[in-house]
């Protein structure tokens, strides 16, 4: 479930910064760790455990496991004006479209029962910050494509949808590779997470085509690994190599979250 983003995240780490436009690179290193990729991913699964099991008002939820999760974890590579809306106590959202909406939203897809569904729960979760219609957009089609990818759904099938309701299809991972370079918002990042995901062979193949592309490595790894796990499943022993990066307390809200412990 929530392991797709979370080791694309960590792949992708260590180029966010430093590009690599080739899929020949070890995919774990002594150097990768987690970012505000995986922290965020986490505290949006754990908001929506709390909900499940408690009810009550999911945005509050989500406000409360995000600011919990993040100033336990201070220095992950939070944006300035999350960094800010993180440490803050006013609950204003602050017209944000950028790509920390669709990285973190993959649990949406787990949890949500129809499409419809999706939508409302990815709204909740992502208007607390990310409140431009280019963010809500991005989260949207993210939680949409692993849902779509959970039910069994082709490529050809969850390509139409979102080219049908968000995006135009974007370059192709040959081009991206010799075009594309840094871009923090959805628009700019979510439709080739996407392609990544399209061409890809496999969970692995996936991975390094979103790495190959550079521009916001762990983004767009974490974008593309949550609809590519959802699609192809994930081998154990990647799962296993990448529990090795993450601290305990958080490892505990994955395996709840995996295990429908709630």
């Amino acid at each position: 479930m929530l392991w797709g983003a979370i080791i694309g995240d960590i792949v992708g780490s260590i180029y966010e910064f430093d590009n690599i436009k080739t899929k020949d690179f070890p995919l774990f290193t002594e150097h990768g760790f987690i970012t505000d990729d995986s922290c965020m991913t986490i505290a949006v699964a754990d908001a929506l455990m709390k909900w499940k099991r408690d009810g009550g008002d999911l945005q509050k939820h989500a406000i409360q496991s995000m600011r919990e999760i993040g100033r336990k974890y201070p220095n992950m590579g939070y944006g300035f004006r999350f960094a800010r809306w993180l440490s803050s106590d006013d609950n204003e959202p602050y017209d944000s479209w950028g790509n920390g909406a669709a990285m973190r939203v993959s649990a949406v897809g787990w949890v949500g029962n129809s499409i419809t569904e999706v939508k409302r729960l990815s709204y909740m979760v992502t208007s607390v910050s990310h409140d431009h219609i280019e963010g809500i957009k991005g989260a949207e089609a993210t939680a949409v494509c692993v849902y779509l990818a959970r039910m069994g759904k082709d490529k050809n099938e969850i390509a139409k949808y979102i080219t049908d309701n968000y995006y135009d299809w974007c370059l192709s991972v040959t081009e991206l590779q010799e075009n594309y370079s840094w871009d923090g918002s959805c628009q700019g990042s979510v439709p080739q997470a996407l392609q990544c995901f399209t061409e890809s062979t496999s969970f692995e193949d996936a991975i390094r085509n979103a790495i190959s592309i550079g521009g916001d490595s762990d983004t767009i790894g974490a974008i593309t690994g949550a609809v590519a796990g959802a699609y192809y499943g994930i081998p154990k022993e990647m799962i296993e190599t990448a529990r090795k990066y993450v601290p305990n307390d958080l490892l505990t809200i994955i395996d709840k979250f995996e295990k429908d412990d709630y």
